[in-house]
C-alpha cells in the first residue's frame, strides 16, 4: 500500500508566491523606465539635435520659394569691348492651374494681344493671340482645339514676354485684378554689341533651357541632371558657341523669391529676396576691330565677284559665291584673332519667342561654317547644285604633300622631275590627269612643284609612289601625316559640333587605292574646315608644332576679379623635319603667284587652292581656298579663306586674306608695332 502524498506546507507556498510577484514587479518598472528613457531620449535629440532642423521645415510649409534665373556672365573681346551682355529686364509670366477655364485663357491672350499692340514699344513686332497661346503651352490653341495632352509641365510658370515697356508695365499692374494668372518679374536678358555684333556664330546663342534639353544638337550638358541642378525651364541656356561651350562658367547661381503663405498657399507678408549669384565675364581673343574688317572684307569681295570681277576671266569664276569663311591664328600663342562665317545675322532675334518665319530667313546662317557644315542661303531643292563650307582643301595640301614625300625618302630636295603637264596612270595607263590649263612646267624640283603648283609633280612623285612602295599602307602613311597639322581630327578648340572633315583618300573605296592616293596628294580627297587649314597654316608656320586654337584670354568674376589666364600656347603635336626640308617648301610658298599682295610691306608664306567638285546633275564647280602666314622669318599670323564656288583660289580668297593682314598689322602689328590709328570699323 503507497502512502499519500504530502502536502506542501502553505508556508512555502505563501513565499514562492511572493518571489514571483516580486519578480513580475522588477520586470515591469524596468521595462517601464526603459521606455520612458528611450522616450527622454527622444524628446532630447528632437529638441536639442533635430529642433533647427524641423523648425525650418515647418518654416518652410508656410512658405512659397519661386527661383530666379541667375545673371549671366558677359562677353567681352580681347580689348574689353562688350559683345554680348546681360541687362535688367521685366518679363511677363503666365501661371498654369489646375482646370482653368479654357474661354477665360482665350480671352487673357486676346487681351494681351490688345494691350502689347496698344502699349508695347514702338516700331517692334507685338505677339498675337495665337503665338501667346502656344507660349502659355496650356494644351490647345486659339480655337481651343486640342494640340497636346497637357502643359508639358505645370511647376514653372512661362514667360509671354520680355522686355516691357513703361507703358506696358503700368497697365498690366493696374489691371492686374482683371489679369489672373500673370505676374510680371524682374530678370537679365542678353544684349549684344550696341553698334554691329561680330563673330556671331562664335558667340552663339541662347534659347529656353526646356528647349535645350529636348534639343538633338547632342548638348549633353543639358541632359544630365547632376550638372542643371536648379535650372528653369524658361531661363535662358547657351545653345551654340562660346555661351555653350562656357555655360557653366557664364551662368551663376540661383535667386529666390521666399513668400509667407497661409493654409491656402495665398501671400500673407513682405517677400523675401536671396538674391542670385552673377556669372563669371570672359574675355575672348577676338579682337572686334579685326574681326568686323574680316567680315567686311568677305563681304566686299563677295559683292566684287559678282561685279567688276566678271571682266577677269579667272575672277569671273567665282561669280557664283554666297558665302565667305575666314580664321587667322596668331602664331606665337594660338590664339584666334578672327573667325568669320559670313553672311551672318542679327542675335537679337534670340531675345524673345522666335517665330517660324524669321527662323527659316536666318537657319543658312546660324551654324559657323569655319568649324562645321553651312548651307548656302538657296531654296531646299536648290542646295544640291551647290557646295556647303565644307570642300576638298585643293593644292593648299601642296606644301605638306611634299614634306611627306621629301620625309618617306620619295625624292630629295635636288631631285628633278620633268613636267609634260600630263601624267598617266592605272594598270594600262588609261587614268589621266594635267596641271591646271594644261601647263608643262618642264624640269622642277620640289620647290618649284609647290611655286607652280604642279599637279603631276604630286601625283608622280608623292600619291603614285608612295602607293607603290607601300600598298594599301599608304592611306595609313598619309592619315598620320595629315592628323599631326590638324587634318583629319578636331583641332581641340572645344566648340561645340566641331566637324573632323572628311578623308575620302580613307572613306571612298569604291576608287582604288592608288587613285585615291594620286588625288590625295593635290588635295582632291580631303574636306576640311577653315578652322583645320587655319592650325595646318600655324602648324606650317612654327615648323612643326600644332597649336590649340584658344577662343578665351581670361575667365574674371562679374566684379572683375582675376579667376583664370590662358596666357601659354598649347602645343597638342610636334612633328620633327630636317631643316632643308622645311627651306625647300617655305621657299616654294614664298614665290606662288598670288592677287592682292603686290605692295605687301612683308615677306609672306601662302599657298592658293582650286578644289573642284562635283554636284548635282554632274556639273563641276570650283571652290576658292587660300592659306598663309606672315612674315616668313618671324611668323606673327597665320590665316585661312574658304570661298565655296570661289572659282580660283589667288582671286577668289587670297584678297580677303590681305585684308585681314592689313587689319592685324593695323592694331598690333606684323612686326609688332601697331600701325594705327586705332579708327572704329564698321560692317557693311
Amino acid at each position: 500500500m503507497k502512502k499519500p502524498i504530502e502536502m506542501e506546507d502553505p508556508t512555502k507556498q505563501e513565499t514562492s508566491k511572493r518571489r514571483h510577484f516580486t519578480i513580475r514587479i522588477n520586470l515591469f518598472f524596468f521595462f517601464t523606465f526603459f521606455l520612458f528613457s528611450v522616450l527622454i531620449v527622444r524628446l532630447a535629440m528632437l529638441q536639442f539635435v533635430e529642433g533647427k532642423e524641423l523648425k525650418a521645415e515647418k518654416e518652410e510649409i508656410n512658405k512659397a520659394n519661386t527661383p530666379i534665373a541667375p545673371i549671366r556672365g558677359n562677353i567681352y573681346d580681347r580689348q574689353k569691348v562688350p559683345l554680348a551682355y546681360t541687362t535688367s529686364t521685366q518679363s511677363l509670366y503666365f501661371r498654369i492651374e489646375q482646370n482653368q477655364p479654357k474661354d477665360e485663357v482665350v480671352a487673357l491672350a486676346q487681351e494681351l494681344a490688345r494691350i502689347f499692340s496698344l502699349y508695347g514699344r514702338s516700331g517692334e513686332k507685338q505677339p498675337t493671340a495665337e503665338e501667346i497661346i502656344i507660349e502659355m503651352d496650356v494644351g490647345y490653341d486659339l480655337n481651343k482645339q486640342k494640340t497636346n495632352d497637357a502643359p508639358s509641365y505645370y511647376s514653372v510658370p512661362r514667360r509671354l514676354k520680355t522686355d516691357l515697356s513703361k507703358e506696358e508695365i503700368a497697365y498690366l499692374m493696374e489691371h492686374r485684378d482683371e489679369l489672373k494668372w500673370l505676374e510680371i518679374m524682374e530678370e537679365s536678358i542678353r544684349q549684344y554689341d550696341y553698334e554691329n555684333t561680330p563673330a556671331v556664330q562664335l558667340i552663339g546663342y541662347m534659347r529656353q533651357f526646356s528647349k535645350a534639353r529636348a534639343s538633338n544638337l547632342n548638348l549633353d550638358l543639358y541632359k544630365d541632371k547632376t550638372k542643371t541642378e536648379g535650372y528653369l525651364d524658361t531661363e535662358y541656356v547657351g545653345y551654340d558657341g562660346i555661351e555653350y561651350m562656357y555655360q557653366e562658367e557664364l551662368r551663376g547661381k540661383n535667386g529666390f523669391k521666399t513668400y509667407p503663405v497661409n493654409a491656402a498657399h495665398k501671400i500673407i507678408g513682405k517677400v523675401d529676396v536671396t538674391a542670385p549669384t552673377k556669372g563669371n565675364n570672359l574675355y575672348l581673343t577676338i579682337d572686334r576691330n579685326v574681326q568686323l574688317a574680316t567680315e567686311k572684307a568677305i563681304t566686299d569681295h563677295l559683292a566684287w565677284l559678282k561685279g567688276p570681277a566678271r571682266s577677269n576671266r579667272y575672277a569671273a569664276k567665282g561669280s557664283n559665291a554666297v558665302a565667305g569663311y575666314a580664321v587667322a591664328i596668331e602664331v606665337k600663342t594660338g590664339k584666334v584673332v578672327t573667325m568669320a562665317s559670313m553672311p551672318d545675322y542679327d542675335p537679337k532675334v534670340w531675345s524673345g519667342p522666335i517665330s517660324s518665319e524669321k527662323y527659316a530667313e536666318i537657319q543658312s546662317k546660324i551654324n559657323n561654317g569655319t568649324i562645321t557644315t553651312a548651307y548656302p542661303d538657296y531654296p531646299e531643292d536648290k542646295l544640291k547644285y551647290h557646295p556647303t563650307s565644307i570642300v576638298y582643301m585643293g593644292s593648299v595640301v601642296k606644301p605638306l604633300s611634299v614634306l611627306i614625300g621629301l620625309n618617306e625618302g620619295l625624292f630629295t630636295t635636288n631631285t628633278v622631275y620633268q613636267d609634260t603637264g600630263v601624267f598617266t596612270y592605272g594598270k594600262d595607263n588609261n587614268a589621266k590627269l594635267s596641271n591646271s590649263d594644261g601647263a608643262a612646267w618642264g624640269k622642277i624640283n620640289a620647290t618649284d612643284a609647290i611655286w607652280h603648283s604642279s599637279n603631276t609633280f604630286m601625283s608622280a612623285m608623292i600619291g603614285h609612289e608612295l602607293h607603290r612602295r607601300k600598298g594599301t599602307e599608304a592611306v595609313t602613311i598619309w592619315k598620320d601625316y595629315l592628323a599631326k597639322f590638324g587634318l583629319g581630327v578636331t583641332t581641340g578648340s572645344g566648340l561645340h559640333r566641331e566637324y573632323a572633315g572628311l578623308s575620302e583618300f580613307e572613306t571612298n573605296t569604291k576608287e582604288s587605292v592608288q587613285q585615291r592616293m594620286v588625288f590625295a596628294s593635290w588635295g582632291q580627297n580631303e574636306k576640311y574646315t577653315t578652322l583645320q587649314l587655319a592650325q595646318y597654316a600655324t602648324t606650317l608656320a612654327t615648323k612643326g608644332e600644332r597649336l590649340k586654337p584658344l577662343l578665351v584670354d581670361r575667365i574674371e568674376t562679374y566684379e572683375g576679379q582675376l579667376i583664370k589666364e590662358f596666357n601659354e600656347k598649347v602645343v597638342l603635336d610636334k612633328t620633327e623635319f630636317p631643316k632643308t626640308y622645311w627651306d625647300a617648301v617655305i621657299r616654294g610658298m614664298a614665290k606662288v603667284g598670288v592677287q592682292g599682295f603686290d605692295d605687301f610691306p612683308y615677306t609672306l608664306a601662302r599657298k592658293t587652292g582650286t578644289s573642284t567638285q562635283r554636284v548635282a546633275g554632274g556639273k563641276e564647280i570650283d571652290n576658292a581656298v587660300f592659306i598663309a602666314f606672315a612674315p616668313i622669318e618671324d611668323p606673327k599670323l597665320a590665316v585661312a579663306v574658304v570661298v565655296p564656288e570661289g572659282g580660283f583660289g589667288s582671286y577668289g580668297a587670297a584678297p580677303i586674306a590681305r585684308k585681314i593682314f592689313d587689319a592685324y598689322d593695323q592694331y598690333y602689328g606684323l612686326d609688332g608695332k601697331p600701325k594705327g590709328p586705332k579708327t572704329p570699323v564698321t560692317t557693311p
